[in-house]
């Protein structure tokens, strides 16, 4: 099993019985002996996830964040290849299948690093905690490690209102096919704001005892609803309780 962590840097009960439906096997690309997927699903496990994984991280420096983060924003992405595998290409088009999940939710290449909104590094996976102390800096990377033992990594800076201003992720390239999948597409959603993981949700990607490689249905939902209009950056959990509920309706209605 892959370990992957997350960690967001700011600027200023018992699981009910599932009801999961249609299950259909993993999409054309998925790697070797990648679960299957559950494609319907109630309100109730929707939101379930979202609350799970729409707040909180593995690490937080700074002050508790007071709701969900999301970019506001059109986004640009680039792609950074140290890796002795090269899977540059790779990775840009699972961007790109991220930013086809919703109209709200636009994301485009950019030229250069230093433009860009959010960055994927590709490198091996010898190299990444030395990655990560240039990034972060040692004391805060021998930390991180120390308490997570990740493989992957996701660091989102946001301001205090819950706009993100810049996501950065280190994904393990040389490891073979399933590992950087499962890397990749699990990186991504933290990179967009779904920030924390549930390791008792049997759907999501999320869940640090699965490895799925693939943008499954229920991620893809839970993507749709957080970038939804109605749910503003910054949007608290009480709030989100009240408007989440017609927010799914909305996108299982489509």
């Amino acid at each position: 099993m892959i370990k992957r962590a997350f960690f967001a840097a700011l600027l200023s009960a018992a699981t009910a019985a599932h009801a999961a439906s249609d299950r259909n096997p993993p999409p054309p690309g998925a790697f070797a002996g990648a679960p299957a997927q559950y494609t319907q699903f109630t309100t109730r496990e929707l939101m379930r996830g979202f609350l799970a994984l729409a707040f909180g991280s593995d690490l937080r420096l700074g002050v508790r964040p007071k709701g969900v983060r999301r970019f506001d924003r059109n986004i640009t992405a680039f792609v950074s290849s140290d890796a002795s595998v090269d899977r540059k290409a790779a990775m840009e088009q699972i961007i790109a299948e991220y930013g086809e999940v919703s109209a709200n939710l636009k994301i485009s290449p950019a030229a250069e690093e230093d433009d860009a909104d959010l960055v994927i590094h590709l490198i091996d996976e010898g190299k990444f905690k030395d990655a990560l102390i240039d990034a972060f800096g040692a004391t805060v990377a021998d930390a991180f490690v120390r308490r997570t033992d990740p493989q992957c990594m996701t660091s989102v800076k946001s301001r205090g209102d819950g706009v993100i201003l810049r996501s950065v992720s280190f994904v393990i390239a040389d490891q073979g096919d399933k590992v950087f999948l499962d890397c990749a597409y699990h990186e991504m959603l933290h990179a967009l704001g779904l920030s924390n993981h549930d390791q008792s949700n049997p759907w999501t990607t999320l869940n640090q005892r699965r490895m799925v490689g693939y943008l499954t249905v229920y991620d893809r939902t839970l993507l749709k609803a957080l970038y939804d209009p109605r749910i503003e950056p910054g949007t608290s959990r009480q709030q989100i309780r009240r408007v989440l509920p017609q927010v799914i309706r909305g996108i299982k209605g489509k």
